[in-house]
């Protein structure tokens, strides 16, 4: 039976990297970045002239099940990691993770309808993990897949994930505005429902972790995956 692994966590905690370790160790394993949909409905708008303000004031007008068709976006496997395309078009990681569309995300999150992308992700998740086991990342993992074998909430304390946020974006931003932008972003993905535990949710907390393999294996530790897990 294959599995579905849940991988939530704080801004900056790492838990992008940690999936592609995990993806590393976990044989007939592929990686859903189930946040990239969100990111390339966002970047897109962006793109096309659309204002993170005008896309907050839209509200529930803002249904991303919609977009996902009206965009015509897809979701192929390549290299055993979901990859996103934009009418026909593959969009790259590094828009998809820039910093103008992950606010953007944070922003808007909150108050766009959700329940049907919910919903297209869920049957994904469903369709992959008849071939593979699925390491999940994304929010609102637990909303979108219940039935998930392992949740894990991955955090770090805010000056680990300033400086793990700076070494990405340090030719970009100073120390102190990535500090804000995390903390706003924070506080968005908290009022959005985003950092809520259910009772199955394992914390996984990799502040002192000095590399991404340490990070993962603190992961590894807490499932039962002798007969699947090559250490």
């Amino acid at each position: 039976m294959n599995m579905v692994i849940g991988i939530e966590g704080l801004v900056g905690s790492g838990k992008t990297s940690i999936c592609h370790e995990l993806l590393k160790k976990i044989p007939n394993s592929i990686l859903l970045d189930a946040g990239n949909l969100y990111r390339a409905i966002v970047f897109i708008m962006m793109k096309n002239g659309t204002t993170i303000s005008s896309m907050r004031n839209s509200g529930k007008s803002l249904n991303i099940r919609e977009l996902i068709d009206l965009l015509k976006i897809e979701v192929r496997l390549e290299n055993r990691e979901t990859v996103v395309y934009a009418n026909g078009t593959k969009l790259s990681e590094k828009d998809l993770q820039a910093k103008e569309t992950s606010l953007a995300v944070s922003e808007v999150s909150n108050t766009a309808e959700n329940t049907k992308a919910f919903a297209f992700v869920h049957d994904l998740i469903e369709e992959l993990k008849q071939k593979y086991h699925v390491i999940f990342s994304g929010r609102a993992t637990m909303k979108i897949y219940p039935m998930c074998d392992y949740h894990f909430f991955i955090v770090a304390d805010l000056e680990e994930r300033v400086k793990r946020k700076w070494m990405q974006y340090k030719k970009e931003e100073t120390i102190e505005e990535i500090r804000e932008n995390v903390i706003r972003r924070d506080e968005l993905q908290k009022k959005s429902g985003f950092y809520d535990y259910s009772p199955s949710t394992i914390e996984i907390d990799v502040t002192d972790c000095k590399t991404v393999e340490e990070s993962a294996e603190e992961v590894l530790q807490k499932m039962k995956l002798e007969e699947v897990v090559e250490i």
